[in-house]
């Protein structure tokens, strides 16, 4: 389901360097569990009538949400991952059209918009997340949840398991770092329109869920 190898697109970094989804190990296993968990929690808290989820990667969970009925929409910056997507989509016996090749700072209130929008492992890779969350803003209607890795507990983990030992167990491609205080601060500065209404941190992650201020 996952692309592997850490590929790179116009000199960034995309799809998942390791299979954390279809990871054998029960170390990664636990740990995906803790992230799905507390991900699927938002989701359910944010009863969406529509997901659109930013940053969709190869569509784990973009098919994941659509195999419950609720309309989804994934998009990437990456036309070979969208390609993946629409693959899986295909596998699974769904649209395959529901995947669209976007880049974050493109996002539009005409195509883009969802009840709910997810944006998972996308901000840390990113020059911009300032101009990227406004265009999250944007599109989301309702509820809005983000994660990052949590810094610096992900390059630790990746030390010790003898990733990355020349950058210091910095996964390729990330260069934003933010700890989970950090990036509370930086969401709740930089937004104009949400509030951060939850927070947690799944082992090693922050995520939080915002919503829609009302006028």
């Amino acid at each position: 389901m996952r692309i592997s190898g850490g590929r790179t697109e116009d000199g960034i970094v995309f799809g998942n360097t390791y299979d954390k989804y279809g990871a054998t190990n029960p170390v990664v296993r636990r740990i995906m569990r803790g992230f799905a968990g507390r991900l699927q929690n938002y989701v359910e808290r944010a009863a969406p009538a529509s997901i659109h989820e930013v940053g969709c990667g190869e569509g784990y969970w973009t098919l994941r949400w659509a195999r419950r009925g609720v309309p989804c929409r994934g998009t990437d910056f990456s036309g070979r991952v969208i390609d993946h997507a629409r693959a899986n989509a295909r596998g699974a016996g769904l649209d395959p059209e529901m995947f669209a090749v976007r880049s974050i700072y493109e996002l539009s209130q005409r195509d883009d918009r969802a009840d709910l929008v997810v944006c998972c492992e996308v901000l840390e890779h990113l020059q911009d997340p300032r101009a990227a969350l406004a265009r999250l803003e944007a599109v989301a209607d309702r509820h809005l949840v983000l994660s990052v890795p949590r810094e610096p507990l992900w390059r630790v983990l990746n030390v010790m398991r003898g990733a990355y030992l020349r950058d210091l167990g910095n996964t390729p491609g990330h260069v934003q770092h933010w700890s989970r205080r950090a990036f509370v601060r930086f969401v709740s500065a930089v937004s104009t329109r949400f509030d951060i209404v939850d927070q947690c941190a799944p082992t090693p992650w922050t995520m939080l869920l915002c919503r829609r201020r009302t006028p």
